[in-house]
This record gives structure tokens, sequence and C-alpha cells, in this order.
């Protein structure tokens, strides 16, 4: 706990939730874009230490949960293909595609799927299995593009062609454009996360501020970092300021990582990207540049006729509305499904699944 008790402090937040209350005399919404930070609120129940006029929504911040289903479908076609071994993080195996089925059932069929934790463990994996295919699920925010980038490179370095990434990786900010376009959104402020920024920086959130005259905070994940950031948001939305404030000072800098941006941008440029429940967003993806098409999983298999291949059979799944969830236009325990249909055990949707998803949060304090 050494380095984390101070931000755990229980004086230093009843100090921070009284001043929030002194300060804030209209309603407000704010929305976290953050999986770990709806994690710290309902673990912590930060939200019942601020005045009813505070709402806190919880927006698309978990990158498993924003992973659309034929994603998922096409790795499961993968991973029942002969020597094609589909290696990805724990939390992306319960998550099912559109038939219901998903990666921990494929190889309850026999299929060869690994657990890793970390995408240079897939090039470990690749190296030991010349005679194999070796795909990495490579999804996640700006954070997990770097490790992705590395691992490639690695690849690449020591001639290591079986080796490919199945990517989905999406981008921060072009989801709080989308968030603030539609046209049921009443959020009026947004925390931004801490690590994330850490390697972008702070500079992409500028004009986001200024063309929907929003509060934008950037914070950590700690109850007393999550607090003060609601402050900090809280003192701009009365006094009727936009712009971005670093809350988290520690460890975001403006302009960022230099260095990780550098491998970032010479491995993935910039694209549209399906987010499950928003649907395409204007560059708000990463894809890999030409120079590295051939570990591109989706050029090595024809995706568009493998995502829903004919071994992808099982019961379709009742309508969830995670959709709405990831968009704050739904609290998980409003929905139907909550706790009752929608277990971590039986999961309806990737909101339930993730150790990130804000239904399996709630899920853990309701139960």
């Amino acid at each position: 706990m050494k380095y984390v008790h101070e931000f755990r402090d229980s004086q230093k937040i009843k100090k921070l939730s009284e001043q929030i209350k002194s300060i804030c005399h209209h309603n407000w919404k704010i929305m976290e874009v953050c999986g770990g930070q709806t994690h710290s609120i309902v673990k912590h129940q930060l939200d019942q230490l601020l005045p009813s006029s505070i709402e806190l929504v919880h927006g698309p911040g978990c990158p498993v949960c924003v992973t659309p289903q034929e994603v998922i479908d096409f790795a499961i076609s993968l991973a029942l293909k002969e020597k094609v071994f589909i290696t990805s993080f724990g939390d992306m195996l319960r998550v099912p595609g559109s038939t219901g089925l998903s990666l921990q059932d494929a190889r309850a069929q026999g299929a060869h799927i690994e657990m890793v934790y970390s995408p240079l463990d897939a090039v470990t994996i690749a190296k030991k299995n010349p005679s194999a295919e070796v795909v990495f699920l490579a999804v996640g925010f700006e954070t997990t593009s770097l490790p992705n980038a590395m691992a490639l490179l690695k690849a690449q370095q020591e001639g290591i062609s079986n080796f490919s990434l199945l990517t989905h990786q999406v981008r921060v900010p072009p989801a709080i454009a989308a968030i603030m376009d539609h046209p049921e959104t009443q959020v009026q402020g947004f925390l931004a996360a801490g690590h994330v920024c850490t390697i972008t920086g702070a500079n992409e959130y500028y004009p986001l501020a200024e063309k929907y005259k929003v509060p934008i905070v950037i914070t950590g994940f700690e109850p007393v970092d999550v607090l003060d950031g609601i402050k900090t948001l809280v003192n701009m939305l009365e006094s009727h300021q936009h712009g971005v404030a670093i809350q988290y000072t520690r460890s975001v800098k403006p302009q960022g990582n230099p260095e990780a941006l550098k491998i970032i941008h010479s491995v993935f440029e910039l694209s549209p990207q399906n987010w499950r429940g928003i649907g395409i967003i204007p560059e708000s993806g990463l894809k890999l540049k030409s120079d590295f098409q051939r570990f591109n999983a989706y050029n090595k298999w024809d995706y568009h006729s493998l995502r829903h291949g004919e071994n992808l059979s099982s019961t379709p799944l009742p309508q969830c509305p995670s959709a709405r969830v990831l968009q704050g236009l739904l609290k998980p325990t409003n929905c139907p499904h909550f706790a009752t249909r929608c277990t971590p055990q039986s999961p309806l949707g990737a909101p339930m699944v993730s150790s990130e998803g804000a239904c399996a949060a709630y899920f853990d304090i309701h139960s």
C-alpha cells in the first residue's frame, strides 16, 4: 500500500466531500470516461459522498465493452481453425459474440486459446510454435496501443512471420465528441482518464472543450483523485468555465509521453472505428500502417466471410441495452436484465464481463 494510502485517506476524502457540497449550487451531470474510475466510484461509494444535485454517469471507458461483437465472432472463427492460436487478456475470453458464443466456449470445443499477460507473451508463443499462426487480440485505448506496437516491432525485428494482431484500438477524444453529439446527451462535464493521458497528453482535449463549451478534468483513479477531479470540475461548472484541467499532475503532462507517441505513430495511423452500441466514429481508431499489413490478422484471413462462419452456432442473445449504458443514457441497475438474466456468471453483454465494465461494478455492490 506504499504510495497508495494517501490517496485513500478517509480524512482527505471527507474534506473533499464537504468542499464539493459547499461549492455546488446547481444540478450537474458528470461523465467519467474510464472503467477504472467507474469501479473506484462504485467500490468506494463516492457517489454517496456527493450532493444529490450531482449525478455521475458512466461512459464508454471500458475497452472490452466497446469491442463490437463481430470482432469477437471473427476471433472465435480463427480460434476454431487448425493451427491458429488466439492469445488474449483474460477479460476478453468470456465476452459473448453475436450468437452468445465466447472465446472461452470455443476453447471448450477444442480451440487453441491462451490467456496472456502481455502481447510480448504472444510473440514468445509464436516463436516457440513456428508451424502455427499466433494471433493476439489487441483491443483497448491509447495505453494498450504502445505495448501492442512494441510487440509487433519485436516480431518484425526477430523475423517472426507467424505472429499477427487482431486489432480494435480506440481513442478517447473522438468518443467524447460522439457523446456530446448524441441528441439525448445531458452530460455537462467530463472526467478524463489519467493513464490514457499519461501517454497522449492533454492537448487533444482542448479543442473538444472549446467546441462543446464543456470542462474536462484529467484525473486518476483513487478516491482522493476522483473527488479532487470532481471538485475541480464543479468549480468550473459553477463559474461557467470550459477548458481542460489536469488533476493527475503526478503522471500527466500536456504533451504526453513523446517517446511513447513516436513508437505508436510508427506502427499505427488514424482510422474510423466501430464502437459497440455507438457505431462508427471518425478518427477514433488506430489501424496498422501499410508497412505492417503482413501482421494484420484481418488481411491474413478473410474477415467478412469468417466472422459469421458456419462454426458460430449457438442461441442468439436476448436484447441487451448495453449500448445505452456505454453512452451514459442508462444506469446498470435500471436495466431489466440486471442481476437476473444478466450476471457475471451468465453475462448478456460485455459491461457485465469486463473488470472495467459498469454493470460488473454495480453487480459487485448490489449482489
